[in-house]
């Protein structure tokens, strides 16, 4: 998530972190940033500090009181101790001043999505099926896999969610940034690629009028 009211630096900061290949959902202040954090689950987030609607630090400090663990990267113009102090006081977890090095933001990104990756389990498994977020790798039966990024992202996302019915647009906001058209058909294609990578027996199945469900076949599925 990049939160910039700068559309320049927002595009350049976006375009960065999409050639490192994350799927990137952009907003111009803290009330759009609000909305699409609310619509999918983000690696991390990138606020520009003074906002037209408010300070994306108080912003911030109220979410974490309610539990929000999104690893958060503020950019801003204020390079005082004191206002670096504060960032990090109301949930901050780095803190970089304007102007940087965009290949240095990047960096930071990583380094941030690495160690939350790293508190919680990479590895999620399901009979013979093994997928390992951190090495970013597939394997079935001990074979490795090659699959795509937007493969990986829906794979990962169901399997987080075994046996639950996921619709089409929470892979949408999930697995694309905020470009994708959610009415096309594009996760249904990726879907038909990845299950006949993954070969039987079928893991991901049609829940009709819905989307799709990760794990054992069952009646109407």
């Amino acid at each position: 998530m990049v939160v910039e009211d700068n559309e320049d630096l927002r595009v350049a900061v976006a375009a960065e972190l999409r050639a490192q290949g994350f799927h990137v959902d952009e907003a111009a202040d803290l009330a759009e940033a609000h909305a699409a954090l609310g619509r999918a689950d983000h690696d991390c987030a990138v606020f520009d500090r003074m906002l037209p609607d408010g300070d994306a630090v108080t912003y911030v400090g109220r979410r974490r009181q309610d539990g929000w663990a999104v690893p958060v990267l503020f950019l801003t113009a204020r390079d005082a101790v004191a206002d670096r102090v504060a960032g990090f006081e109301h949930g901050g977890d780095d803190y970089l001043v304007k102007p940087f090095a965009v290949p240095e933001m990047s960096a930071r990104v990583i380094a941030l999505c690495r160690r939350a990756g790293e508190r919680r389990s990479p590895v999620l498994r399901h009979d013979d099926l093994e997928l390992d977020s951190a090495r970013r790798q597939v394997r079935r039966g001990g074979a490795l896999l090659t699959v795509s990024d937007k493969e990986f992202a829906i794979l990962e996302y169901l399997m987080a969610r075994p046996e639950q019915a996921v619709t089409r647009s929470e892979l949408i906001d999930h697995c694309w940034d905020t470009s994708t058209d959610p009415m096309s058909n594009v996760v249904d294609v990726v879907v038909r690629r990845l299950r006949a990578k993954l070969r039987a027996p079928e893991l991901i199945h049609t829940v009709r009028g819905v989307g799709y469900r990760f794990g054992a076949a069952r009646s109407g599925s």
